[in-house]
């Protein structure tokens, strides 16, 4: 079997927040949605469970992070820096944020970050592997010396 991650997240509007993940590229699975989640498709190895906060408190008991605040950012990879930009549109044509850290632009690598309806963090990049400072002294030279 694939190796694949499916990432729960608990959203107080599941209509809205199905409309903000289709406006970002997701692709709704109805074989695996209900009144009280929504299975989105981002690729063959990456799904996002959209779940009512009471179908995610039939998982856990723990506590939702306050208003404002962040666990954890999941970060995309797209085809190119026009992707990116249009990611960013959409999320804050749609209920979320776009910009929600400063831009960088490493020119081998290109990132905007934006946040959904509920304040969970996305991270939409592009990178050009082989314009990596230093990609021609070993894989990865590069990597790690601009806070990756």
């Amino acid at each position: 079997m694939q190796k694949m991650i499916f990432i729960s997240l608990p959203v107080q509007d599941l209509p809205a927040s199905t409309a903000f993940y289709q406006a970002l590229g997701f692709e709704p699975n109805p074989q695996f949605s209900d009144e009280a989640g929504t299975a989105m498709v981002w690729s063959e190895a990456i799904h996002v469970m959209l779940l009512t906060h009471a179908k995610w408190r039939s998982f856990t008991d723990r506590p939702f992070p306050p208003a404002g605040t962040a666990g954890s950012m999941l970060n995309l990879s797209l085809d190119s820096r026009e992707a990116v930009d249009a990611m960013n549109t959409a999320a804050a044509a749609h209920g979320g944020k776009a910009d929600v850290n400063p831009v960088q632009d490493l020119g081998f690598m290109y990132a905007r970050d934006l946040s959904d309806p509920d304040g969970h963090l996305w991270g939409a990049f592009w990178m050009d592997p082989a314009a990596i400072p230093g990609a021609g002294a070993g894989a990865g030279a590069g990597a790690g010396q601009h806070g990756e």
